[in-house]
């Protein structure tokens, strides 16, 4: 049996491939064990280096949960200002203006080849020098000044690149129609391109997570693993430490990365077309030609067929 990707497995296929299974967890089993007889032989897997973590409150209270405070935070609100303002500057990057085309791609183009953690350290001058932000404060914004350029930068390109994906044929429909250039990008491209988008984004979005972690190594930010830093100190347990710290940055980015999959299911199943039917009206209050005498009442051409197609965001049959 074949299919139209592959070839079925012969026998002599899947033996080699059960031989290359077997062997590859005797690998893996072999390496967990000499990482756990190394930490073994140098203490770190003593019950009392990993009981502050299991027998009270005080790690989470006073370390832990301040990090992932200030870790959210810088995170969330570099969210919050990145994606939109790297939505404007991928839309900009297609403008048919160049005066709005050309600084955009200046922008995008000189932000995403700096490293964020430059950005961080610039940030941190800039709000030293030419601001009145406490010093307890500057690295804060710093590393969300940081995260804010770079990663809006990375997000342009990945709207840009979505929207580009798109066939043709979707704005050239959408023109037919009466659409204006603004309400095909609104109404037609963007949220087709969205969820052919979000992978991407939800990947940038770990990365700014993560990124966070720099600010605290360099900018004496008081994220999580800074926070790691200082407890280990106090309690002389580096791997357990970074262990726990790892564990939760693993449980963000998954739960993260679950509700993105969740959501572009969701999207993907209120796409799909209902086989509504939309009069000439429908496609006037759409088209906004009721307005501008681009539709039949107003002597342009005669709309009142029907029109085959999705809901309001659906694809139509040209």
């Amino acid at each position: 049996m074949t299919s139209v990707l592959y070839d079925a497995q012969g026998p002599r296929a899947k033996r080699r491939n059960v031989l290359y299974t077997a062997l590859f967890l005797v690998v893996l089993a072999a390496l967990v064990w000499w990482v756990y007889k190394a930490l073994d032989d140098k203490g770190q897997l003593a019950w009392s280096l990993w009981e502050p973590f299991f027998s009270g409150t005080e790690a989470y209270s006073t370390y832990i949960w301040p990090g992932l405070q200030n870790t959210l935070k810088a995170a969330a609100l570099a969210m919050v200002i990145a994606l939109p303002l790297g939505a404007t500057l991928g839309i900009a990057r297609l403008s048919d203006h160049v005066w709005v085309r050309v600084p955009a791609a200046v922008v995008v183009e000189f932000f995403r080849a700096i490293p964020v953690l430059v950005l961080m350290i610039f940030g941190l001058a800039l709000f030293a020098q030419y601001t009145d932000v406490s010093s307890d404060d500057r690295p804060f914004y710093a590393v969300v000044t940081g995260l804010v350029l770079y990663n809006a930068s990375v997000l342009a390109e990945i709207v840009r690149a979505g929207i580009l994906a798109l066939p043709k044929g979707q704005s050239e429909a959408a023109m037919a129609i009466g659409l204006r250039k603004g309400q095909v990008m609104r109404v037609i491209l963007l949220p087709q391109a969205v969820t052919t988008m979000l992978p991407a984004i939800v990947s940038q979005l770990v990365v700014i997570v993560k990124d966070t972690a720099l600010g605290g190594a360099v900018l004496t930010f008081p994220e999580l693993l800074a926070s790691a830093n200082t407890m280990s100190g106090y309690y002389g347990n580096i791997i357990a430490s970074l262990t726990v710290v790892a564990v939760i940055f693993v449980i963000i980015n998954f739960s993260l990365t679950s509700f993105a999959s969740w959501l572009e299911g969701r999207l993907r199943r209120g796409k799909k077309s209902t086989g509504a039917v939309l009069g000439a009206q429908d496609v006037a209050d759409i088209a906004g030609t009721a307005a501008t005498g681009a539709g039949g009442a107003a002597g342009g051409p005669d709309l009142s067929g029907p029109f085959v197609g999705g809901g309001h965001g659906g694809k139509h049959d040209s």
